[in-house]
């Protein structure tokens, strides 16, 4: 008994030690107002005190029966129905007050568009994360690269517990929009730091991946999207269906732009020791040219071309009854 008695203290304590730290996790307090909303009150029985008003940029409402305007910014509908309805009890003996936004103008939608099923302006009406919103537009298509680009176009408004929520530009300069880099495979894999909140007026760009190109003594000649992870020249080939037996494989011809240019350059793979693994792999960047030349004839291969040309000539001619002539 005296065990148990411990215990049941000890759990007694426990509860009460827990009760006393505050939740990590805030409440949802709902749609939160801001600059441009409109609002609409009523009061019961009180007509001259119902009201519409527009909450002005500095995120205050002036209403008729107040002195003062009043701080909206950043309240839930709830929140200011109670701080009116206490102004109201100046005037009023138990106001019965009906309160609410009327239109929400303070957040532009999110945009998504790029490679997605469907792209399209997203109103958010609550708290929203980039693989919601990827879902929200039917996923990625065949055509998307590895990466997700997400541009802040204005900073949140009542998100003063979410420091990363403010981002800055890349670059230092203020005009230029910030924005954020996230792969798709991260996302896949439900990475969290993968994941970020969505915030009115962002952007989502789904990137379309960068081609590679495969022309010459090949089965298919194409070009070939690079999709996150890469692609190498082996890759490629086998993608295509290989190729060609008149190709020139100990000679493989990659024209690659130079950096910061319109300019190539030649880049040579033997595509033979390569597979046999005495040549390492090339991995491909976006834009490249693979060239597979046919394979110069030897003298013995044209001889034999020759000849046997000659001889199918002259099957030709006998079957057609064509003069021939005959050394002896």
């Amino acid at each position: 008994m005296r065990y148990l008695s411990v215990i049941a203290i000890l759990l007694a304590f426990a509860a009460i030690s827990q009760a006393q730290v505050p939740s990590a996790v805030p409440q949802n307090r709902g749609y939160l107002i801001g600059p441009g909303d409109e609002v609409t009150g009523k009061v019961l029985g009180e007509p001259q005190f119902d009201f519409v008003a527009t909450i002005d940029e500095d995120g205050k409402i002036e209403v008729p029966f107040f002195d003062k305007p009043i701080s909206a910014k950043c309240k839930s509908e709830r929140e200011l129905r109670a701080e009116i309805t206490e102004l109201l009890g100046k005037y009023l003996r138990n106001p019965q007050l009906s309160f609410r936004v009327t239109e929400r103008k303070s957040r532009p939608p999110v945009t998504i568009y790029g490679e997605v099923r469907s792209p399209q302006p997203v109103v958010l009406m609550r708290r929203a994360t980039l693989i919601e919103l990827l879902g929200v537009s039917g996923g990625v298509t065949e055509e998307a690269g590895g990466m997700v680009q997400i541009f802040r176009t204005q900073p949140p408004i009542c998100v003063d517990a979410d420091d990363d929520a403010v981002w800055a530009s890349q670059s230092g300069d203020r005009t230029d929009v910030p924005y954020r880099l996230y792969s798709l495979s991260s996302i896949r894999s439900g990475k969290e730091e993968a994941n970020p909140v969505i915030y009115p007026g962002d952007v989502i760009v789904v990137q379309k991946a960068a081609p590679v190109y495969v022309t010459g003594e090949v089965v298919s000649p194409q070009g070939i999207y690079l999709k996150e992870g890469g692609l190498s020249l082996t890759e490629a080939i086998a993608k295509i269906g290989g190729v060609r037996r008149e190709a020139k494989t100990r000679d493989i011809k990659i024209y690659r732009l130079k950096a910061g240019s319109k300019d190539r350059e030649i880049i040579t793979a033997n595509y033979d020791l390569i597979k046999k693994g005495q040549q390492k792999d090339i991995l491909l960047e976006p834009y490249d040219i693979i060239e597979v030349d046919k394979a110069r004839e030897n003298i013995g291969e044209t001889i034999l071309k020759i000849v046997t040309g000659m001889g199918r000539s002259a099957i030709s001619t006998v079957a057609t009854g064509g003069a021939s002539r005959i050394l002896y």
